[in-house]
């Protein structure tokens, strides 16, 4: 598979911080040779912000704009986008470089579903998922072209367990279907059959403190009760091999939460299950029909 890595070493609109860390540690740790000792054609890119003070709110923004034209440009020369991110709203542009009738799989460890009038934090990552539902920052992501609300149909939540009160009451009044860690391997095989008719492709949104602490402390946001990378690793490959997947993001990587390196090895692994699903899939898709 031809392979679009691009990098958004960014967190809260500062670069190569905390979680911003996070993108450069990954291809510094030989993410590129990784994936093409699997048979993966490789390029690289990485998104940087022209602003000379940094805002978290328009920097945020500033990137999402950036990213959906290198999305857009990836895929209309074949290429599959791998974008590593500090933050989870990168989403908002991959989504927008994806193109319309576009469903999600968000997994995380918290749902990202709060407000400016919800938010008690007032950090601007908590909003990913509401911004990409189109229930928040409406004339900010107007200004991404051709960014389109998911409806909420389309989307499915993954085992978020840390969730605000304000939260839960909007999920339970929204459309998102959401499974917990022990639903998810139970639940996603029909669930993944209906979304299927939802939308013309799918975008996975891996926030890495999805994985359970005892695989190793993604970001000062891990949460204990998390996935095990080897549920991880079993449900990307089932969504890829049932779901026309066109992006994955691999966001909330803080390296100085991690020193072992077991978070990495965890990330090098549960993207190329993906990878390899979505390969197999084309592969059988493309195999000549054999004469009976």
């Amino acid at each position: 598979m031809d392979v679009q890595i691009v990098l958004v070493p960014y967190d809260s609109g500062q670069r190569g911080v905390r979680m911003g860390a996070g993108p450069e540690h990954l291809r510094a740790s030989g993410l590129e040779a990784y994936l093409a000792a699997h048979d993966h054609s490789v390029a690289l890119e990485v998104v940087e912000s022209a602003a000379t003070w940094h805002a978290e709110i328009n920097t945020a923004f500033e990137l999402m704009r950036l990213l959906a034209k290198r999305i857009c440009a990836a895929r209309s020369v074949g290429r599959f986008p791998l974008v590593l991110s500090g933050n989870c709203n990168a989403a908002v542009g991959v989504i927008a470089g994806l193109g319309a009738s576009t469903g999600v799989l968000w997994f995380d460890a918290h749902a990202d579903f709060n407000t400016p009038e919800t938010t008690t934090s007032g950090f601007l990552d908590g909003m990913g998922l509401a911004m990409v539902a189109g229930r928040c920052w409406r004339q900010m992501t107007a200004t991404i072209e051709n960014f389109h609300p998911v409806p909420d149909s389309s989307i499915l939540l993954l085992g978020a367990r840390e969730l605000d009160p304000s939260e839960v009451a909007a999920l339970m009044h929204s459309g998102i279907t959401r499974l917990t860690v022990s639903e998810a391997q139970e639940r996603i095989r029909p669930l993944l059959d209906v979304i299927v008719s939802q939308a013309k492709q799918f975008y996975v949104q891996l926030d890495l403190d999805t994985l359970d602490t005892t695989v190793g402390r993604a970001s000062a946001y891990a949460a204990p009760g998390g996935f095990s990378l080897v549920d991880l690793i079993s449900l990307l490959s089932t969504i890829a091999s049932r779901l026309p997947v066109s992006g994955l993001t691999i966001s909330a990587y803080d390296p100085s939460c991690n020193r072992t390196g077991t978070v990495q090895e965890a990330t090098f692994a549960a993207i190329a299950s993906l990878l390899s699903a979505i390969d197999g899939k084309l592969s059988l898709t493309n195999a000549p029909h054999q004469a009976v």
